[in-house]
């Protein structure tokens, strides 16, 4: 559906405007389908982000800092986000050797078998974003790269 319509609102200031509008307006559509499908689940998208940078890193354990650096949502908490995991069991820290500053993270087995679980969600969303052939995807792709610069 058009912007237009979803919005209630036919005009913009230009197209930049519009272009703004729709990313952020597409973006909370995003989230909207996520938050139904992790809640059955027990986690937000930004835990999901996180077991996600963890199982990347599987076997090897991860620093805070690393998953700041490596998050979507570059304004979560990723320590609060982290203690969330441990008492769900997700995710395990220890104390890092090398720097007694620092704390290292490491996914669990049943964190592991959580993504298994929610891995069948990123099948899902492809078929929401399925009204869009893969060239289409990669040019989107190539534009909102370029509009970060």
């Amino acid at each position: 559906m058009k912007l237009e319509d979803e919005i209630k609102q036919q005009k913009f200031k230009n197209e930049y405007q519009k272009v703004a509008i729709n990313i952020i307006y597409t973006e909370s559509w995003l989230k909207g389908l996520q938050l139904t499908r992790f809640k059955k689940h027990g986690v937000s998208s930004q835990q999901y982000n996180i077991l996600r940078i963890l199982r990347g890193q599987y076997p090897k354990p991860a620093t805070v800092n690393l998953l700041i650096d490596r998050m979507l949502d570059k304004n979560s908490n990723a320590s609060r986000l982290v203690e969330k995991l441990r008492l769900k069991n997700y995710v395990e820290r220890t104390i890092c050797e090398d720097d007694r500053r620092a704390v290292n993270v490491a996914i669990t087995q049943k964190g592991l078998d959580l993504l298994e679980k929610l891995d069948s969600m990123e099948d899902e969303l492809q078929k929401e974003l399925g009204s869009i052939s893969v060239a289409e995807a990669k040019e989107l792709n190539r534009l909102l790269d370029k509009i970060r610069g």
